[in-house]
């Protein structure tokens, strides 16, 4: 295989893709940052930074299309890493870092990553056989995008606007058995479930 030299590799959609990725790794930071200095004003920055995430996120598919000529060998690959951080990890960070740290709520948001991360990977491999044969281009997805995440987002930042977070979370909380659930964190269960189900099929634009 030849040697493969990163920054000739990268097409203009690929710098967009890593700027999806940077925006979700800020986003992280920012709810660590806004525990370890109790400063709430990094969860909205940290919220904030995901739609800029999921505009980067169209902008790379619309670029790429656009410049046909050269082809990004790095484009579905990279693209599905920095979803990963930008609409799996750092949704289910900003859930924790408002509130959603019971026993059971982190087993919910493990679950949601791990939906999400099997979502992209499911679409990686069968890209290619849900593919138009004539235009080459994927007909529908199978169970909801990762980037819809993003509306779980918005609905976490209502709950801050409205001053429910921590221990005044909309729904308050619930003991079962060891551990704390919050019912809230069901939106994660729910969109994790609808990532990975095979019976939905979402047209894809």
């Amino acid at each position: 295989m030849p040697h493969l030299s990163m920054l000739r590799s990268y097409t203009w959609a690929d710098l967009l893709t890593i700027g999806n990725a940077a925006c979700g790794t800020l986003a992280i930071l920012l709810c660590l940052e806004s525990l370890a200095e109790q400063n709430p004003a990094c969860l909205w920055y940290a919220m904030g930074l995901l739609p800029l995430a999921l505009a980067l996120d169209v902008a790379d598919g619309y670029v790429a299309r656009l410049d046909r000529r050269r082809q990004s060998r790095l484009g579905a690959d990279l693209d599905s890493l920095a979803d990963v951080i930008s609409f799996g990890v750092a949704p289910a960070v900003i859930g924790y870092a408002l509130g959603l740290r019971g026993g059971w709520d982190i087993a919910v948001l493990t679950y949601f990553v791990a939906c999400g991360v099997s979502r992209l990977a499911r679409f990686n491999v069968t890209a290619s056989a849900l593919a138009d044969q004539a235009t080459g281009k994927v007909k529908y997805f199978e169970g909801t995008p990762i980037p819809t995440s993003v509306l779980i987002v918005a609905l976490l930042a209502a709950a801050t606007w409205a001053g429910r977070t921590g221990p005044d979370l909309w729904l308050g909380a619930v003991r079962l058995g060891p551990a704390w659930l919050h019912p809230l964190v069901l939106v994660y269960a729910a969109s994790g479930s609808a990532m990975i189900s095979a019976t939905l099929r979402i047209p894809k634009p």
